[in-house]
């Protein structure tokens, strides 16, 4: 229900930050948690500094305003903030107010103001060689951390991501893997594809291993988040420990271990190594982009694009 033109905040609440999150509630019908959450924590940064220039209405937000918004973010690119988060700031500032006002007239272009940037990945991922980021498993298990190895394990064996690898039903992902050999990744994906879109992945020996070490540290949970913490709390304490073992032996982080996966499996589809160990593309094109097309799909992305960030350039 559209309720913009009455009232403060276009009518949708009293305070400007909770107004904007019903208003992205309703923008996309209720679903997409993960990416309203996104949207909801960089849109309360922005009420904070409207607040500071004596803004408490979106109403009253201008084109000045979100100019000087931009411009006061162009100054801590590359400092305090990344180019990649400003510009993700700006992206979600528009998309709140385009929420709330129902038109797109105040809009910023983040690239007019935020620093290029290259999503293109040079560097080969650490977890490539499994020996280099074994201190970190070794020091967890050590640590009584076993859950978080699991996870970081069905990172790197089936490209998950951490929230995918944590919430995986590891019932049937080993029944899938012993009688398919592969699993069908359906919970925790990125914007709730898995509701309506198969994700089927690979179980080399190695994935199937990773698969029976998270069911036994899992003790019968049907998945590795437990039952002392909720999913935020779980994630969050995944990360946390998985930083501090693996940062000070250079393990690579998780997304890294979701890096190696793709770039194994690239080199197991083309018989080439991934461009970003080459140096260059050693596949032709054709075989090329055929890999890319079954990456997307494994990693859970909508567009073969990103896997630049994975295993570098097509060119």
């Amino acid at each position: 229900m559209r309720k913009v033109g009455g009232g403060r905040n276009f009518g949708w609440g009293k305070q400007m930050e909770w107004a904007g999150k019903q208003a992205l509630r309703a923008a996309f019908g209720g679903g997409h948690y993960g990416t309203v959450a996104s949207h909801t924590a960089r849109w309360r940064k922005f009420c904070e500094w409207t607040r500071e220039q004596g803004v408490r209405d979106a109403r009253d937000v201008s084109s000045s305003e979100l100019a000087q918004f931009a411009e006061h973010l162009s100054q801590q690119a590359g400092k305090a903030l990344s180019n990649g988060y400003a510009k993700n700031q700006l992206t979600s500032v528009n998309v709140v107010l385009e929420s709330l006002r129902g038109d797109r007239a105040l809009w910023v272009r983040p690239s007019d103001y935020i620093g290029q940037r290259s999503s293109v990945r040079t560097d080969a991922p650490v977890g490539l060689d499994r020996d280099r980021f074994q201190p970190v498993i070794e020091r967890l298990v050590a640590q009584g951390k076993e859950r978080v190895v699991a996870v970081a394990l069905l990172c790197r064996e089936f490209g998950l991501r951490r929230k995918e690898a944590s919430l995986l039903d590891l019932r049937l992902a080993s029944h899938q893997a012993g009688q398919l050999g592969r699993i069908n990744v359906v919970v925790g994906t990125k914007g709730g594809r898995g509701r309506s879109v198969d994700r089927w992945v690979p179980a080399t020996d190695a994935g199937r291993h990773a698969i029976q070490f998270a069911e036994r540290v899992a003790e019968g949970n049907a998945n590795l988040v437990p039952a002392s913490r909720n999913l935020a709390q779980w994630l969050t304490y995944v990360s946390k420990h998985w930083s501090r073992s693996a940062n000070p032996l250079n393990g690579g982080s998780l997304r890294d271990l979701r890096a190696a996966y793709a770039c194994d499996r690239y080199t197991q589809l083309t018989k080439a190594p991934a461009p970003v160990i080459a140096g260059q593309r050693i596949a032709n094109t054709a075989v090329d982009q055929a890999a890319r097309q079954v990456l997307s799909q494994e990693l859970g992305h909508r567009r073969s694009t990103v896997l630049v960030s994975y295993i570098g350039s097509s060119r």
